[in-house]
């Protein structure tokens, strides 16, 4: 029987063409990201089973990759329970490993901490457009600081970041968590009811008022409350948008909600309006949830108008790493959609800049080992001068072959024969 040469489900083998994009756009990221001071850490593919099913990770903890116990650890026989079977699984974000990293390395680590990660990360979804079981995640997080300037220099960071990409015109939308529960408690909805609330409000981009207020009323909640929660979400339509709403909003729910946190918000978006550098607009969205269930403060997301969904985002996750230390660590993150962000490209044809000169020397089937050093030799100068410089054996089809290698941007052709 002949292996099978397809990858798994979910997962992709990438192609050259593909590959130098991704190798053009980690660089970019990595050099605007150490321009802001963020510093590269790496971890682990594998996590602790109990650290990545902790009730952090909201759905996500669904789609875990687990791995089996080895060799004299796995008894299939005595097995009575997954956790005889399991000990480890494969990490589903970049967070909860970083969380790990931190409680474990804080005492040789600045405070606050700006950490860079670019990694894989494992999912076992539903494979569709821009999403994968296996992908990239490019996340940068700052630990320790407890003010919103840990905010405004994630959004810029990262949005500084897509502009360089050539990215414009796109939208930053931010949301409080604190503010999705006082619209909850102003409604008159039971707290213990809040987190069901959230992933059904969670589909509001996908399903709109009407399926929301559907799903309310099917999850057994009082009309009256469920009517009061969505008229909360109509200022937009009136004309409300931005400052304007958040100031409107904050006001509806005074007596449910901290004056301290719709003022945060606005200067938020205040300070990223006046210093950013790409072009695009802070929007705040209070639909916006964020699946996750360890954010506690602020949330965003990036939404490119050419993908027509989520490419990246992130917020404040105050009390994940006191889960591991027992005492609470500020922590704020931000997660650009590394795969939506290289298929956008691919799709717009980009093109890498300022490539260097690619020039393949093809030498012929039997030329002589001296003319070879030869060639060789006038290669390795022309790689000290900048080249790219591919040396290869001229195939019998050589003009196919040379078809390939245009393809693959070599400009210039150089050619050896035995003579």
């Amino acid at each position: 029987m002949a292996l099978a040469k397809k990858p798994v489900t979910g997962m992709k083998d990438i192609l050259p063409e593909e590959m130098q994009i991704r190798d053009y756009v980690t660089g970019i990221i990595k050099d605007t990201y150490r321009s802001f001071g963020f510093t590269p850490i790496e971890t682990p593919c594998m996590e602790n089973i109990g650290n990545l099913c902790s009730k952090q990770g909201g759905e996500n903890e669904k789609l875990i990759f687990k791995i089996l116990k080895r060799g004299e650890k796995l008894k299939l026989d005595c097995a009575e329970s997954e956790a005889d079977l399991v000990d480890m699984g494969m990490r589903y974000d970049l967070t909860l490993p970083l969380a790990r990293f931190y409680a474990n390395h804080a005492n040789n680590l600045p405070s606050p901490f700006k950490a860079l990660q670019i990694g894989s990360v494992w999912r076992a979804d539903r494979p569709q457009r821009g999403r994968y079981r296996q992908f990239t995640q490019c996340d940068i997080d700052i630990l320790g600081e407890p003010s919103h300037l840990a905010e405004i220099e994630l959004i810029l960071a990262t949005t500084a970041t897509l502009g360089k990409l050539g990215f414009s015109g796109f939208e930053i939308r931010i949301n409080e968590r604190e503010i999705l529960k006082a619209m909850a408690a102003y409604s008159g909805f039971p707290e213990d009811s809040y987190e069901n609330i959230f992933i059904i409000l969670d589909k509001m981009d996908k399903i709109g008022p009407d399926g929301v207020e559907k799903e309310l009323k099917e999850s057994g909640f009082k009309e009256e409350s469920i009517s009061k929660y969505l008229d909360l979400f109509q200022m937009a339509e009136k004309g409300q948008t931005g400052i304007k709403a958040i100031e409107s909003l904050c006001s509806r729910l005074s007596g449910f909600l901290e004056e301290q946190v719709g003022q945060r918000l606005q200067e938020i978006i205040e300070s990223v309006e006046q210093t950013k550098e790409a072009d695009f607009q802070m929007v705040f969205d209070p639909t916006l949830v964020r699946g996750m269930g360890y954010y506690t403060g602020t949330i965003f997301e990036i939404a490119i108008p050419e993908f027509g969904g989520s490419c990246g985002g992130g917020g404040r996750y105050d009390k994940m790493i006191g889960n591991f230390t027992g005492g609470a660590v500020p922590a704020c993150g931000f997660s650009i959609g590394f795969e939506r962000i290289i298929l956008l490209l691919m799709e717009q044809g980009f093109q890498i800049p300022k490539q260097p000169k690619r020039t393949a020397y093809l030498i012929e089937k039997n030329y002589p080992a001296e003319k070879l050093c030869e060639v060789m030799k006038k290669a390795q100068q022309a790689r000290r001068d900048g080249q790219q410089v591919l040396v290869a054996r001229m195939n019998k089809n050589k003009k196919f072959q040379k078809e390939k290698l245009t393809a693959e941007g070599y400009e210039t052709f150089e050619e050896f024969f035995n003579k």
